[in-house]
């Protein structure tokens, strides 16, 4: 049985993306799963960024549209949460009734990210009881990851969340976390 898995995440940004995604594609084959990753397949050419923006959606969409799972790499990048690509293309996942994974290299709460991160620990209770910060705006506190959709859709469908510390300097090349979703996803899915 072919089970092609759809491995997202914010490596694609990275100075050695093609090293990395080349790594996960390989752990992906020898777990036995066929990796669709983005920025493997040729992009058509496009006259504009804009255009060329559109044509990189369309060569994703479609291989999402292939796969029978995702793993997604939700480890914060360039702020508190989860690379928004990657959050829309986990949605686009769940949407279709796909099976879903997700592993971070943080094991931080979001709540903690938030109130540490965002607002350098300067919070207080509002009048209802929730926490905020100096701009009154609560704090998401469920003792999850990420966003309560984020955990919460992987959750509903029978997916795992791993979640792992990682030196801030390996926190984005790190692959313990994936591997470990990998072995999960095949025990459920290839057995």
């Amino acid at each position: 049985m072919i089970v092609k898995v759809y491995l997202a995440g914010p490596e694609v940004f990275l100075s050695n993306a093609v090293e990395i995604q080349a790594q996960k594609a390989a752990l992906a084959r020898a777990a036995g799963f066929t990796p669709l990753v983005p920025g493997d397949l040729e992009i058509p050419p496009a006259e504009t960024k804009h255009a060329r923006g559109r044509a990189i959606y369309g060569v994703d969409e479609g291989m999402m549209l292939a796969s029978d799972m995702i793993i997604a790499n939700l480890t914060p990048f360039r702020g508190i949460s989860a690379d928004v690509g990657t959050v829309f293309e986990l949605g686009f996942m769940c949407g279709r009734g796909r099976h879903v994974y997700a592993y971070t290299n943080t094991a931080r709460s979001y709540y903690d990210r938030i109130l540490h991160g965002h607002y350098a620990g300067s919070a207080a209770a509002r009048a209802d009881g929730r926490m905020a910060g100096p701009d009154g705006v609560s704090i998401e506190d469920f003792d999850m990851s990420d966003n309560l959709m984020l955990d919460g859709g992987i959750l509903a469908r029978g997916g795992t969340f791993v979640k792992r510390e990682v030196a801030e300097a390996d926190r984005l090349t790190d692959l313990e976390a994936f591997k470990e979703c990998l072995a999960i996803a095949a025990r459920q899915h290839l057995a």
